[in-house]
């Protein structure tokens, strides 16, 4: 493939619709959809991305059935008391953005630990969105800095300045964005960061989302030309 994102973004949706078409509880949907994000870390990777970020759970699915949150957020545990062990295994990089005060005070204490044991890691950086909202990112950044600079500051405040105090300050801006299931919205994921990547919608839900399909994504973002607001030459 001659062309392939540095960072590529997913909303992995579809799951609980997945479940609900073969005749399971929803909660089986987030079990294989776990299963898929593992095996996806590794195919990314094999094609050349360094950055593959995910959103994992929003700050909205709070309003979820409470069985289905707490499924979630075992899913969340489980993963966390394996992942240090694999990431170290695949020399993979993992951070956690979003409001983590939200979370229990064990799942804030494995994601430390996870965050600290993998920050030399050089391969994959993998990052997951967990109790995430992109507007909640930009409304915590701004605060951030009020706190920490003077009215002057804020006044002349920068691009850069608010960048740096996003979650993902230091990280790339996505390239490609893909969503599963047929949905053709970004559902407050990264708004300040997507204001120039390329969008793919897939059709299929995420547990049935596999290496085919994700090549299909990045055939379609080889096939466009990133323009950035100027021309490419031959179109002066």
């Amino acid at each position: 493939m001659a062309n392939v994102p540095v960072h590529l973004a997913i909303i992995l949706d579809g799951n609980g619709r997945w479940a609900k078409k073969k005749g399971l509880p929803r909660n089986a949907g987030h079990v294989q959809g776990a299963h898929v994000l593992e095996d996806m870390c590794e195919i990314v990777w094999n094609k050349g991305i360094k950055y593959l970020t995910v959103y994992a759970f929003s700050s909205e699915n709070w309003k979820r059935p409470s069985d289905e949150v707490a499924l979630l957020m075992k899913l969340l545990r489980d993963y966390m008391k394996n992942s240090v062990k694999r990431a170290m295994k695949n020399n993979m990089r993992v951070r956690v953005i979003g409001d983590k005060n939200g979370l229990d005070e064990d799942l804030r204490v494995s994601i430390a630990e996870l965050e600290d044991a993998t920050k030399g890691n050089t391969g994959l950086n993998f990052t997951i969105a967990l109790n995430y909202g992109g507007r909640d990112e930009i409304v915590r950044a701004v605060r951030k800095l009020s706190s920490e600079h003077d009215a002057e500051f804020m006044k002349n405040l920068s691009e850069d300045d608010l960048a740096s105090a996003l979650d993902t300050s230091g990280m790339p801006d996505p390239d490609l964005l893909i969503r599963t299931c047929g949905e053709e919205r970004i559902s407050n994921f990264l708004l300040w960061q997507i204001s120039y990547s390329e969008f793919y919608f897939a059709d299929c839900a995420w547990p049935d989302f596999n290496e085919a399909e994700l090549d299909k994504a990045l055939e379609s973002y080889s096939s466009r030309t990133r323009r950035f607001g100027g021309l490419v030459k031959g179109e002066e």
